[in-house]
C-alpha cells in the first residue's frame, strides 16, 4: 500500500501521539539513552524549520500585510494580550527563578510551526496563518530579551546571555529560512531543485514526530525527577489555554475578522513555540538549564493535548460558521 502525502498529513495527530508514547517510553526506559538523543533536538529541529519554511509561500506575506486587521489582531494578541495573561497567571502561581524563566520562554513567544498543521485541522485559514509566520517570527524574536527583563528583571543579563540566543537564531531560524528560499528560487529554474522542493514536502510530519521523540525521551526523566517543582507550572499552562481563546474570541469580534482568519487567530494566541525556543534552555547555566527544559517539556506535552480539544472547540463553540456557511455545507 502507497502512502500518500495527503494520508500522511491527515493522519499527522495521531502520528505526533504515537511519538509522544514511543519517546516516554524510551526516556522511561532508558535514562541514558534519552541523554543521549538530546544532542539530535538541535538538529532535528533546524531539518523541521527547513521543510516548514520551504513550504511556506513568501509571495503570500502580500496577503497578511493587505489583511490588516488580521495582522492588527495578531499582534495584538500575541505580544500585549498574551503577555498580559502570563503576567496574571504568574502573579497567582509564583515560581522560582528557573522554573520562572522556562515559562517566560515558552509562554510568550507565539508558535511558528505546528500552529499551521493544527489551525487547518480546526478549519481556519492556514495559508493566512502560513502567511503570518514570518512576521510573528521577526517580532517575537525582537520582543523575547525585552520581556525577559520585565519579567525577570535586570538580573536576567547574569543568567540569559545574549550569545546562545544568537547562536540558536542563525542555526535554527536563518539558516533553514534561506536554505528554504534558496530552494523555491531554485525549483523555478531547474527540474532537479522542482524535485528537491515537492521531496520537503514530505518532511514536517516524519520531522515533527522525530522531535518530539527526541525531545520527550531526552526530558521526561528529568520532568519526572523535578515532578514536584513541575506540577506548579501545570495550572499556568492549562489557564492559559483556557484563557486565550475567550480572549482571541473578542478580538474576532472587534476586528470583525472572517470565520477563517478568527480561527487562525485562537489558534496562533493559543499554541506557543516550545520547540524552538528549547535549545535556549540548554544554553543557561547548568545549575538551571535541566530544570528550565523540562518546565518547557512539560508545556508541549499539555498544549499538544490541549490543540486535540482546540481543533473541535474552535470551529464548533469558539468561532462558529455562520448560518449561510452551514447551510451550503
Amino acid at each position: 500500500m502507497r502512502i500518500s502525502r495527503e494520508t500522511l498529513e491527515s493522519q499527522q495527530i495521531w502520528i505526533y501521539a504515537a511519538a509522544l508514547l514511543v519517546g516516554s517510553i524510551v526516556g522511561i526506559a532508558s535514562e541514558s539513552l534519552g541523554n543521549r538523543l538530546e544532542i539530535l533536538i538541535s538538529p532535528f529541529i533546524a531539518i523541521l524549520m527547513y521543510s516548514m519554511f520551504t513550504q511556506i509561500p513568501f509571495l503570500a506575506l502580500k496577503k497578511t500585510i493587505h489583511n490588516g486587521r488580521f495582522l492588527v489582531a495578531l499582534l495584538i494578541g500575541n505580544f500585549i494580550l498574551a503577555p498580559l495573561v502570563v503576567w496574571v497567571l504568574l502573579l497567582l502561581f509564583p515560581q522560582t527563578s528557573a522554573v520562572l524563566i522556562g515559562v517566560c520562554l515558552v509562554l510568550l513567544t507565539p508558535c511558528i510551526d505546528y500552529v499551521i498543521v493544527f489551525t487547518q485541522l480546526g478549519k481556519g485559514d492556514e495559508k493566512l496563518m502560513l502567511a503570518a509566520t514570518p512576521i510573528l517570527l521577526i517580532v517575537q524574536l525582537l520582543l523575547l530579551p525585552v520581556y525577559l527583563w520585565l519579567f525577570l528583571g535586570e538580573g536576567i543579563s547574569q543568567i540569559v546571555h545574549i550569545e546562545p540566543f544568537i547562536e540558536a537564531f542563525l542555526l535554527l531560524i536563518v539558516i533553514p529560512l534561506l536554505l528554504a528560499l534558496g530552494t523555491q528560487l531554485w525549483a523555478k529554474k531547474q527540474t532537479i531543485g522542482k524535485q528537491l522542493f515537492r521531496a520537503t514536502g514530505w518532511l514536517p510530519v516524519p520531522f515533527m514526530a522525530f522531535v518530539l521523540i527526541v525531545v520527550v525521551a531526552s526530558q521526561i526523566p528529568k520532568v519526572y525527577h523535578d515532578f514536584e517543582v513541575i506540577i506548579g507550572v501545570i495550572p499556568i499552562y492549562i489557564s492559559f489555554l483556557v484563557i486565550m481563546p475567550l480572549i482571541s474570541r473578542l478580538l474576532v469580534s472587534i476586528f470583525q475578522l472572517s470565520i477563517g482568519a478568527g480561527r487562525a487567530l485562537v489558534f496562533s494566541t493559543g499554541t506557543r513555540n516550545s520547540l524552538v525556543v528549547l535549545p535556549l534552555a540548554f544554553a543557561l547555566p547548568d545549575s538551571i538549564a535541566a530544570l528550565t527544559a523540562a518546565v518547557i517539556v512539560t508545556q508541549t506535552i499539555i498544549e499538544l493535548a490541549g490543540e486535540l480539544i482546540y481543533i473541535k472547540l474552535v470551529p464548533n463553540l469558539i468561532v462558529k460558521d455562520s448560518p449561510d456557511n452551514r447551510r451550503m455545507s
